[in-house]
């Protein structure tokens, strides 16, 4: 009941702020001009980066130039990062991709629509319940470990495009092994196209046209193969190219199945934790705190409006962002108008996009990716220690041989394993000696108990599932003892899990078998609370509660005091004693 209501606490007050974060912008005229025109590089940036992420989706690339002109208007709209950019992402669309491998070309941009509306939706209902706080639990080496395997996985997947050889394999890196052994298939003429792309973009990000780089990797190469009438894969060989605008519609509920909702669920989890740490890369100028489950809101906003005009999955994208903020942008004003850029290059340039070659949007892919692999945190994670290795590394090669939705799931598992297992490490059991002065000095915690003695024990960390097991293995024993009192002091914990009632109540009945008593110090009104509706939880062995106060130390004393006054009593003490009594103490 209590965990019912907790449930629907939390989604009254995800309700309230979620009217709280209905558009109520206005911006100043002043600031108009400037933001129109920092949004500007943006959306020639998003154009090569659009196509792009449509072909790691595996779909017609003008369906990253849709998602490319809504998400960043709905996504600005609601962040409450004021410069972060909701765009297409490669680790979003390599996600969508994996999702829809198995189905058949014609039917990918149907199921992808439906993918995004579904993870859009996800997010939202992420943003209502406030979820934001579990982005803490997906660890950093675990994220490195992905994002590197992302950033392999692009490589591999541009082989075949960049060479323009045909190849086999069930994944991507078993597919750039199948060309690399097999050159007799390489095209040539692509290959030396693609090879210009990569440096024509390599050339120009290292010049004062880094923000056009990309584009000039996919203008310059495929005007030369135009001219001089080469032949290789075209973008209007993919698919049709539309002219204008689309209209908005609903996606196709037919291709609702189960893997594209547990899909759903991946792309959901990898465009919030990656739109998390963009948020935190790029803070608001006038020192306002992002909120990020505001920011869950803007990017479940963005692709739900991505699915109805038919784009596909986007979130905040760390290279946007960073074009966003070099460009001079100050506020939502300059993504907002980014997608309103893009808007119009769609009306003015659409049919130019069908003659970009494949090759030069391999080219591109391949060096973003390669750039986004950072060695530096490579390197923290595997010189950190064996845990978070073992996340990394596993993630690594989960990412390269897994689908996305499998390797996401692993180390979400592993994140929180790792969590629990640590919180179970850091767990430290010590003895409290008072001084002389009326202080106490911490001392390593006693294996056995004395005969009539009092015993102070302080737990530092987490009692938290694993925790709670490692302090039942760890409280001194009162075997062979008799007659011993322990005040176990419990400080600052504002829950006890059922798991931690439990060991505390067994190690009350051990006691109780020697002739002694446990005192708990320092308790919290929520956790005295807990324990008298733990499900009609009767405590085994007596056990007296001293709750805290807000004098640091004072329920220690008077647990303290409780102890050696029962210890004193001895063989008299009353069989009033051996009774359950949540509110005793002076600070009750």
């Amino acid at each position: 009941m209590a965990e019912r209501a907790n449930w629907k606490a939390r989604l009254s007050d995800g309700l309230a702020s979620f009217r709280q974060w209905g558009v109520s912008i206005k911006p100043d005229k002043g600031e108009l001009r400037p933001e129109a025109l920092a949004g500007l590089p943006g959306a020639i940036g998003s154009v090569p980066d659009g196509m792009a992420a449509a072909v790691l989706a595996g779909v017609n690339p003008i369906h990253g130039l849709y998602a490319s002109m809504v998400g960043p208007i709905f996504g600005g709209f609601f962040a409450s990062t004021n410069r972060v950019v909701v765009t297409t992402t490669s680790a979003a669309a390599l996600a969508a991709g994996s999702v829809m491998v198995d189905l058949d070309p014609m039917d990918r941009p149907a199921a992808l629509f439906l993918l995004t509306l579904i993870a859009g939706g996800l997010m939202i209902v992420a943003s209502v319940l406030r979820f934001g706080r579990y982005v803490r639990f997906v660890s950093h080496s675990v994220m490195t470990g992905f994002l590197t395997g992302v950033a392999a996985n692009i490589v591999f997947s541009q082989i075949p495009d960049l060479t323009g050889a045909d190849a086999d394999g069930d994944f991507a890196l078993a597919k750039a092994l199948d060309v690399i052994t097999h050159p007799g298939r390489i095209d040539i003429v692509t290959l030396v196209a693609g090879l210009g792309a990569l440096a024509v973009v390599a050339a120009a990000s290292r010049s004062r046209f880094a923000s056009i780089a990309a584009l000039g990797a996919l203008v310059i190469p495929s005007t030369a193969v135009a001219l001089l009438g080469f032949d290789m894969t075209l973008v209007a060989d993919v698919g049709e190219i539309p002219r204008g605008l689309p209209l908005p519609a609903l996606p196709d509920l037919g291709m609702l199945s189960p893997s594209l909702i547990t899909g759903a669920f991946a792309l959901a989890a990898i465009v919030l934790v990656q739109g998390s740490g963009v948020s935190e890369a790029a803070p608001n100028l006038d020192g306002t705190r992002s909120d990020t489950n505001r920011d869950f809101l803007a990017q479940g906003a963005g692709n739900v409006a991505a699915a109805l005009f038919q784009g596909q999955p986007v979130g905040g994208s760390v290279g946007q962002t960073a074009l966003n903020v070099s460009a001079g942008a100050r506020s939502r004003w300059a993504a907002i108008a980014s997608g309103v850029w893009m808007m119009l290059i769609l009306v003015a340039f659409s049919t130019l996009v069908g003659r970009v070659a494949m090759t030069t949007l391999a080219a591109v892919l391949v060096f973003a990716a390669v750039g986004s692999i950072k060695p530096a945190q490579v390197l923290l994670v595997l010189r950190t220690g064996w845990d978070s290795v073992i996340a990394g590394v596993t993630t690594f090669v989960a990412t390269l041989f897994l689908p996305i939705a499998a390797a996401v799931g692993i180390g979400v598992a592993l994140s929180l394993l790792l969590q629990i297992n640590r919180e179970a490490m850091d767990l430290r059991v010590v003895e409290l000696i008072r001084n002389r002065d009326g202080g106490f000095t911490v001392a390593p915690a006693p294996a056995v108990l004395s005969d009539r003695q009092v015993t102070i024990i302080d737990v530092f960390g987490s009692l938290f599932y694993a925790g709670a097991k490692t302090l039942e293995a760890r409280l001194p024993d009162p075997t062979g003892s008799t007659g011993p009192a322990v005040v176990l002091r419990l400080r600052g914990r504002t829950t006890l899990t059922s798991t931690a009632i439990e060991v505390i109540s067994s190690y009350a009945d051990r006691l109780s078998q020697h002739g002694g008593r446990l005192f708990l110090s320092g308790v919290e009104h929520e956790v005295v609370g807990g324990i008298r509706s733990a499900g009609g939880l009767v405590l085994l062995g007596p056990v007296e509660v001293v709750v805290a106060s807000d004098v640091l130390g004072e329920s220690t004393r008077g647990a303290i005091e409780l102890a050696e006054a029962w210890v004193a009593k001895g063989d008299d003490a009353s069989p009033d004693d051996d009774m359950v009594n949540p509110d005793a103490g002076p600070d009750s």
